[in-house]
């Protein structure tokens, strides 16, 4: 999946803003492909892909700050497609251009009330003289550039401006949110009115594109498919299977860091459901091993990640002509581990991007690289996989190891499998398993005095992290009912010997990551 001629899109410049993938999932949403680049990328790598449209994202930072993220000028002279701003990027087009801007009066987070001064504007049609709107910002543009008008403004202050000659629009607030309950029929009309793309970004078209990419890649090769048990690595394997069928071998590893049977159950699952060839690898007290006396989350990404290629090249050797491995890899696993999202720091090394080793001799396939995480649930539908494995809550690639905090040692797994076990029972018997994005129990590195019975305990203390999310990009903490969370930390602390203090994780992502580690 790229810019081709079958998929026009758009390019996102990204300055930083927490919202900058809402404004890529809107896109997709809208059927249309984009992708995110950092705001420093070279003109000649944006024009290379010769986009319908760029838009550039909000940012934290002030125009006037040292280290601000800045736009290359001659950019907007040379790229030929209409331009949408958001927020920072209004800002900085301002100031560009030659208008000012200034530090606001008083900032603007959340509600607003926007009034629309230009119906007329190619970007506001449709839309009634008056919108709500999300606001997040901190500076001000108090004269625009020569050429543009106002479209749009918010207490009698510029909030939106447009030059039609140039095909440029900006506005100060957030069209990508939920919140702007405006806000896709803005984002559309500027994908279809003003950039004219037209909606080809489906299922059904990536499975196709895939496939005829998978073939021309590995020609008469085979594969082998790295399955982890979760909703991407099967999704992925289904992808090479109607490309190539039985050319690809599937290698599920027993890492030691799986949850309760879930090596023996998935193993048979694959097999059965989805017709796969699926080769068990039984390695954990390698990974084990290779674990010991690390406390570092990055170092145990990049330990769990070079483990499994060494077992995938020991058993691509031992079968005999496969030159390919194919990973689930999805798009959040790019952003959050390759800073891609302009001024913002690397969040975690994904085992599977960043925790790979530097020289492998297996070249990677990647088919969900360019996808969010209900992107990929879509493809699993029309792919027919079974919904035992496609409604599956996400698991992590290195397992368990990052939902121990610290040290993992053999003894804490078993708790955490344990709690894990109880915790997914209690939300089944509650009929909640399905309308939340995940949930886990996480062992933290310390403990609490307790009482049971007569005896005073000193014993390990459980945080419990449930969240709803549409993609894993955004997430916010599942208000589940206080009967439920009561039976959870009864039988968790009851059970789960070792365990005597329950906590509930309450904060949403961003600030925090799903994961703890």
């Amino acid at each position: 999946m790229s810019f081709t001629d079958q998929h026009r899109g758009v390019l996102i410049l990204d300055f930083g803003s927490q919202y900058t993938q809402l404004i890529a999932r809107r896109i997709r949403e809208s059927g249309i492909y984009c992708e995110i680049l950092p705001y420093n990328v070279l003109s000649d790598e944006i024009l290379s892909k010769k986009p319908q449209g760029l838009i550039l994202s909000g940012g934290p930072s002030s125009v006037y700050d040292a280290n601000a993220p800045q736009l290359a000028t001659e950019l907007l002279e040379v790229v030929d497609c209409p331009i949408l701003a958001i927020c920072y990027g209004l800002q900085l087009l301002a100031y560009k251009l030659g208008g000012e801007v200034r530090p606001s009066s008083k900032r603007e987070y959340g509600y607003a009330r926007l009034n629309v001064e230009a119906l007329d504007s190619p970007l506001f049609v449709g839309l009634p003289k008056e919108i709500d709107v999300w606001m997040s910002h901190g500076d001000e543009v108090i004269s625009m550039p020569p050429g543009f008008r106002i479209t749009a403004v918010n207490n009698k202050m510029l909030n939106a401006m447009e030059d039609l000659s140039k095909r440029i629009y900006a506005v100060q607030f957030h069209p990508e949110v939920a919140h702007t309950i405006w806000g896709k029929q803005i984002i559309q009309n500027f994908l279809y009115g003003i950039c004219h793309l037209e909606s080809n970004w489906s299922p059904r078209s990536i499975i196709s594109e895939q496939i005829g990419n998978i073939q021309n890649t590995v020609g008469d090769s085979s594969v082998i498919c790295g399955l982890s048990g979760g909703v991407d690595s099967a999704v992925a394997a289904a992808l090479v299977h109607q490309a190539i069928g039985k050319r690809q071998i599937c290698v599920f590893v027993d890492t030691g860091l799986l949850r309760e049977g879930e090596f023996e159950q998935t193993r048979a699952l694959f097999e059965r459901s989805m017709n796969l060839k699926v080769i068990g690898v039984r390695a954990s007290d390698k990974f084990l091993s290779a674990l010991a006396g690390v406390d570092d989350p990055e170092k145990k990404r990049k330990i769990i990640g070079k483990t499994f290629i060494d077992i995938f090249e020991e058993e691509a050797q031992r079968i005999g002509s496969v030159e390919f491995l194919v990973q689930g890899t999805l798009y959040p696993d790019v952003i959050e581990s390759v800073s891609v999202r302009g001024p913002s720091s690397v969040i975690k090394s994904h085992h599977n991007v960043g925790g790979l080793p530097e020289r492998m001799r297996l070249k990677l396939i990647e088919p969900l690289r360019e996808l969010f995480k209900d992107e990929v649930r879509k493809l699993g539908h029309e792919l027919d996989i079974p919904a035992e494995i496609l409604n599956r809550h996400p698991f992590p690639g290195p397992g368990l190891a990052i939902r121990i905090i610290g040290e993992v040692k053999y003894e804490d797994l078993k708790l955490l499998r344990n709690a894990d076990r109880i915790l997914e029972e209690e939300l089944k018997l509650a009929n909640l398993y399905q309308s939340v994005w995940q949930a886990f129990p996480v062992l933290l590195p310390i403990s609490s005095v307790g009482v049971m019975g007569d005896y005073r305990t000193y014993e390990r203390v459980i945080a419990v992290r449930v969240v709803t999310s549409t993609d894993g990009m955004t997430a916010d903490w599942a208000r589940l009912p206080y009967d439920i969370l009561a039976r959870i930390s009864t039988r968790i602390i009851s059970e789960v010997c070792g365990i005597n203090r329950l906590v509930y994780d309450i904060t949403s992502k961003p600030p925090s990551t799903i994961e703890w580690e």
